[in-house]
C-alpha cells in the first residue's frame, strides 16, 4: 500500500509563484503607471508643452544653473526628441540641487551615469527632484524611457566642479559648460 504525500510541492509551488507574481505586479504599476498619472492630474505644476521656450519657467535664457541665496543651485531643463536643453551642465560638488524638468513632446526618463538617479518627465507637467553630487567629475545623462527613432543618441553632460571652480553667477545669469 503506497502512502499518500500529506503536500503536493508541484500545487504548492504554483501557488507561491502566483502570489509573488500578485506582489510585484502593484509596485510595478505605482511606479510606472499611477504616479505619472497623479503627477499630471495635480495640474498646478502643469506647463503648455506647445510654449515652453516663448515663456513662463522654461523659456530659452531661464534654462541651465541659476545660484540660490542659500548656496544650492537650481537647474532647468527641457527634454524633447531627441535632446535635452540645454546639452551640457555645469554644477558645483557639495551642494543641493534643485532639478526642474519638463518634457515638449513625449515621455522621457533622465538618468544620470554613476549615480542612482532616474527622473520621469511627462509632457505638461514640471519633474522635480534634489540632486546631490558630492565628487567633481562628469555624468553622462541618457534619456531611459523609448521616445523615438533617435532614442539612442539623446545624450548630455553633466559636469560637476569643486566649489572654488564653480562660476560666481549674478542674479537672473544663468550657467552652463561654456560659462566655465
Amino acid at each position: 500500500m503506497r502512502i499518500k504525500p500529506i503536500v503536493n510541492w508541484r500545487k504548492l509551488r504554483i501557488f507561491l509563484f502566483t502570489v509573488l507574481a500578485l506582489c510585484i505586479i502593484p509596485l510595478t504599476r505605482y511606479h510606472q503607471i499611477d504616479e505619472p498619472i497623479l503627477r499630471y492630474l495635480e495640474g498646478p505644476r502643469g506647463v503648455d508643452p506647445l510654449s515652453l521656450h516663448l515663456a513662463g519657467e522654461f523659456v530659452e535664457n531661464n534654462l541651465g544653473t541659476e545660484q540660490n541665496a542659500d548656496g544650492s543651485v537650481t537647474l532647468r531643463m527641457i527634454a524633447q526628441q531627441y535632446l535635452f536643453v540645454p546639452h551640457c551642465l555645469l554644477v558645483p560638488a557639495g551642494v543641493p540641487v534643485h532639478l526642474r524638468i519638463t518634457s515638449a513632446d513625449a515621455v522621457h526618463a533622465l538618468a544620470f551615469s554613476g549615480t542612482g538617479y532616474n527622473i520621469k518627465v511627462l509632457p505638461g507637467t514640471i519633474s522635480a527632484a534634489q540632486l546631490w553630487f558630492t565628487n567633481p567629475g562628469e555624468h553622462k545623462t541618457v534619456c531611459r524611457e523609448f521616445c523615438g527613432a533617435g532614442h539612442y543618441a539623446m545624450r548630455s553632460e553633466l559636469k560637476v566642479v569643486p566649489r572654488d571652480q564653480f562660476p560666481v553667477l549674478r542674479p537672473g545669469e544663468r550657467g552652463n559648460c561654456a560659462a566655465q
